[in-house]
């Protein structure tokens, strides 16, 4: 790490440790931004977007089942970010336990993880709050019987890490988080802060908290998908979005190297306000993507109605339909557990639902057969198209 890159002493420090390689220290939040006029429009097209967003979501037939899809994007996105090669498709095959339609390699098992650690970080928010044992608790759960899982899952680092292109040293890394005693210090002064009544608007501190994690660095593996996964869970325990329908990864993934630029250039020469700025307009477009689906959605299903209402049990149905938004991908076996039905009643809506077009068997099997509901797997999966 060359310590002259780091040049603005507001954003932080570099210094000189007992061994001899430089690393660099985060100053306390939040720093003094300063709000231009394009920061304040960008805070307020992202606020406003977002609020178009949580009224629609509370108007939706099933918000509950239809998180679970944008979850899993969100999940594939952001491990996507870290170089993991699983698809959505991937996902729901190997939760519907289809594995031999998949490389055998730890990717798909590392966005499974990220979805059990997001489910488990929401439901754990009704008795503890963001902190750093609810961080500790979320990296176990993504870590488990994972690439990494070897490196302390759940326990911050007690030795030093670094950032850098692949073969690079700890004296030619392109970042040095801080050392481990400095580390503890600013995880201390990061949760103070995620507590601290302060008048910067909650998607602004939100974007400084995901900055401030990211240059601490506090794991050995897994850093960029906890530190996304927080960005959520502050969502949630600050009630700016309910329901995490937000795949904010979308846009990170598809900026990934500005994404990055921005991140280190708030520790190298304090540019807090285009950070923010890049933030705010990633959480815009993707509110106006997550609205653009769920209306799809939405069409989509009303597009079923009559099929609904023609059947003998409507209200069954409806919710046999229903849960395909939540598991586009699926088995006969997933939707008996999941509505609590006999198997046979079960196969007979799968049946009924692929004559009439609306389910496809993907495996070609006589048994272990697996359904595709294209057109809303279509409308969640689908680049976006702004």
């Amino acid at each position: 790490m060359k310590p002259a890159d780091f040049r603005n002493p507001e954003a932080g420090k570099a210094i000189r440790t007992k061994t001899g390689y430089w690393a660099f220290i985060p100053a306390p939040l939040p720093p003094a931004i300063a709000w231009t006029d394009m920061l304040v429009s960008a805070l307020s097209e992202a606020e406003r977007d977002l609020s178009k967003l949580t009224t629609l979501a509370g108007n939706f037939p099933f918000p509950k089942l239809l998180t679970q899809p944008f979850v899993r994007r969100e999940a594939v996105l952001s491990s996507r970010i870290e170089g993991t090669r699983t698809s959505l498709a991937d996902l729901y095959n190997y939760e519907s336990a289809q594995l031999s339609f998949l490389e055998q390699d730890d990717d798909v098992r590392e966005v499974h993880n990220y979805v059990l650690a997001l489910d488990y970080g929401l439901e754990r928010l009704e008795t503890l709050p963001v902190s750093l044992r609810l961080i500790r608790e979320i990296h176990a759960k993504l870590m488990e019987g994972v690439r990494g899982g070897h490196l302390t899952p759940g326990q911050f680092r007690r030795s030093q890490n670094w950032i850098g292109p692949a073969g690079s040293t700890i004296e030619t890394a392109t970042y040095v988080p801080p050392p481990v005693d400095e580390m503890r210090d600013a995880l201390q002064g990061m949760e103070k802060f995620i507590h601290r009544e302060v008048d910067i608007p909650a998607l602004a501190r939100a974007g400084l908290i995901h900055y401030q994690f990211e240059a601490i660095h506090p794991f050995l593996d897994g850093n960029g998908r906890i530190g996304r996964l927080l960005i959520m869970l502050l969502f949630h325990e600050w009630q700016i979005l309910s329901q995490p329908l937000l795949n904010l990864s979308a846009y990170f993934e598809r900026h990934r190297q500005e994404y990055y630029d921005h991140l280190l250039a708030v520790s190298q020469r304090g540019q807090w306000e285009a950070w923010l700025r890049f933030f705010l307009r990633g959480v815009s477009l993707q509110a106006q993507d997550s609205v653009f689906r769920m209306t799809r959605l939405e069409g989509i299903r009303s597009s079923y109605e009559t099929l609904v209402q023609a059947d003998r049990n409507p209200v069954r149905l409806a919710a046999v339909i229903d849960y395909l938004f939540s598991r586009p991908i699926l088995t006969i076996r997933q939707l008996e557990a999941a509505l609590d039905m006999p198997y046979m009643a079960a196969k007979r809506y799968v049946d009924k639902l692929v004559n009439a077009n609306i389910l496809q068997e993907k495996t070609g099997y006589a048994r272990n057969r697996v359904f595709l509901a294209n057109e809303i797997f279509q409308a969640l999966e689908h680049p976006e198209e702004r």
